[in-house]
């Protein structure tokens, strides 16, 4: 578990969620990208998790050469642990997900533990006008939209990551995904200290609760043991700060950002990811707690930089 004073703020960039009609504040090429990820780290985050878009329509992209370009701008200008995703977009193939592990071996990467039914499609019921015409169509297509990641899926990603030398960062949806972590961690095939982060609040996931939040981490204590794990946690739109709250104060980490969460407070959206980490801050300072270094949270998370 976190040890000290020191909390580990992960900040979620731009993800493939969120879309160019949703927020004007939205980073959408990898420069945009990358600066806000570099302004993030100035802020307090010790890691950024990194997807990229097309940087004409905004829409979630696996072309490496984007990739590419947000991670060197990072890197040139900051220490920061970066996550790459390998969840990628819907539509992508795992094969393309996963193409970033073994092309630039990132110190971290988001590795998805199970299948979901991942619907984003009530978000349609908010906007009468689109930027682009492939948005409502994305949206729409979740309704119908399996996010799969079967254990054949699992077993490759884990075997990629392990011959990359990447830390994998699980992203649990639900209480099984926990068990299904909890089946690798039997084969091998993921070394302890794992990295668990709670994704809270996805329709087809388990909702944002505190109860919920509860329930996660006494079934991961149970699976793995305190010192078997480490563990984050946050919640989609309005519920990320009050989770990510609880989260710290149970002993956890915490993630913010733009793929979460658009607003900064009721009725007022957030300029930048950097803002989304400052609030954090904030709340941490108020429970005499600390962000950590990127060298720190490498400790702390069991990371080989």
């Amino acid at each position: 578990m976190r040890k000290g004073d020191k909390v580990v703020i992960s900040c979620a960039i731009t993800g493939s969620i969120h879309t160019p009609t949703m927020s004007p504040y939205l980073p959408i090429t990898p420069e945009e990208i990358a600066r806000h990820a570099i302004d993030a780290a100035k802020a307090g985050a010790a890691a950024v998790h990194i997807h990229a878009r097309d940087p004409e329509t905004g829409m979630p992209s696996p072309d490496l050469k984007h990739y590419r370009t947000i991670i060197d701008m990072i890197k040139s200008e900051s220490d920061v642990i970066i996550c790459t995703t390998t969840g990628g977009g819907m539509g992508m193939t795992l094969e393309q997900r996963v193409a970033v592990v073994p092309e630039f071996k990132p110190e971290l990467a988001s590795f998805n533990m199970g299948s979901i039914n991942f619907a984003i499609f009530p978000l349609l019921a908010k906007y009468k006008e689109w930027k682009h015409e492939w948005e409502p169509q994305f949206l729409a297509m979740t309704k119908k939209f399996v996010f799969q990641n079967t254990f054949e899926d699992l077993e490759g990603v884990c075997r990629i990551m392990n011959e990359h030398g990447t830390k994998p960062e699980l992203e649990v949806y639900d209480v099984a995904h926990l068990y299904n972590a909890a089946y690798l961690v039997s084969q091998g095939l993921l070394e302890p200290p794992i990295y668990l982060q709670f994704v809270m609040g996805i329709l087809g996931g388990i909702q944002a609760s505190i109860p919920h939040l509860l329930h996660l981490k006494q079934t991961a204590d149970q699976l793995f043991g305190e010192d078997g794990y480490r563990w984050s946690a946050f919640g989609a739109g309005a519920h990320e700060y009050p989770i990510c709250t609880t989260a710290v104060l149970l002993g956890g980490n915490c993630r913010v950002g733009m793929e979460d969460a658009l607003m900064i407070s009721r009725g007022r959206m957030a300029k930048s990811n950097a803002e989304l980490v400052e609030k954090m801050v904030r709340i941490l300072d108020e429970f005499s707690l600390a962000p950590a270094t990127p060298d720190e949270a490498r400790e702390l998370l069991a990371i080989k930089k």
